[in-house]
């Protein structure tokens, strides 16, 4: 199992996804999304190129997508599941075994123009 390291962007990036959840469908949601990130997270920890995963060169060296509609059916709460996620991670293999999250990014977003300064290494 990999360990992994989260950038200051990517905590934030959480934080902020969580609080506009909370805000606009309510803390039931908010606690389904919460599960749907740490899911995500978990699956990476074990196998950094599951299947769902993208390499993608062109945001940078080593770097990978994921999308969190890959977890979707294992993250499941007694209230239900996360219908339609709209986030990835972008994140890098930075050693024999750790992962370093870079960033938490909405689907729609020109990611070019959100990448992340570090990977979880500072």
């Amino acid at each position: 199992m990999h360990h992994l390291r989260l950038s200051v962007t990517a905590r934030a990036d959480i934080v902020d996804i969580l609080t506009r959840t909370h805000e606009r469908f309510g803390v039931m949601a908010r606690k389904r999304y919460e599960r749907l990130i740490i899911t995500a997270l978990r699956e990476l920890a074990v196998d950094p190129r599951r299947i769902g995963t993208i390499d993608r060169p062109e945001l940078g060296k080593n770097v990978r997508s994921y999308h969190l509609r890959h977890s979707r059916e294992r993250a499941g709460l007694e209230s239900g599941m996360v219908r339609q996620p709209r986030h990835l991670l972008l994140y890098r293999i930075t050693g024999p075994d750790i992962i370093g999250i870079g960033r938490v990014l909405h689907d729609a977003m020109e990611l070019e123009r959100h990448l992340p300064g570090r990977y979880g290494d500072e």
